[in-house]
């Protein structure tokens, strides 16, 4: 029954949109999957897609699946570069995982026109800077 489903909310897992540079020195960004926990997480899978309206015109990005083995504590990988072309959309990833025994999944969504330098953080354990979702 659906109340013998332990409600397990996830703490300490963030992801985060840097604004890096490539070796050619140029502006790209990139999307990581942070794991401030003091124990790894196990089994990970990120969905991500990108979803809104450009100049009038609704659009979908395609659905991308990653799957991460594990992700060590207090350290952090990287899923997927991001066009330029949609910063401006809504990003969107889904993540689920294992914890022990237990599934863990939620959804993390970088809302239009959030990826810019007046939102930035230095975010933990890339120590870089980025906007961060927790």
């Amino acid at each position: 029954m659906k109340k013998d489903i332990p409600d397990l909310l996830v703490e300490n897992v963030a992801i985060a949109i840097v604004k890096e540079k490539d070796e050619h020195d140029n502006d790209v960004w990139n999307s990581y999957l942070i794991n401030l926990k003091d124990h790894l997480i196990e089994a990970v899978i990120v969905t991500s897609t990108g979803y809104g309206e450009i100049k009038g015109e609704t659009l979908k990005t395609s659905t991308l699946r990653h799957f991460l083995n594990e992700v060590p504590a207090n350290s952090f990988a990287k899923i997927e570069p991001l066009l330029e072309d949609v910063l401006t959309l809504s990003n969107e990833y889904w993540l689920s995982f294992y914890e022990g025994k237990n599934i863990l999944d939620k959804k993390y969504i970088f809302l239009p026109d959030t990826l810019n330098e007046d939102n930035f953080v230095t975010i933990p354990i890339i120590k870089k800077r980025g906007v961060m979702i927790k």
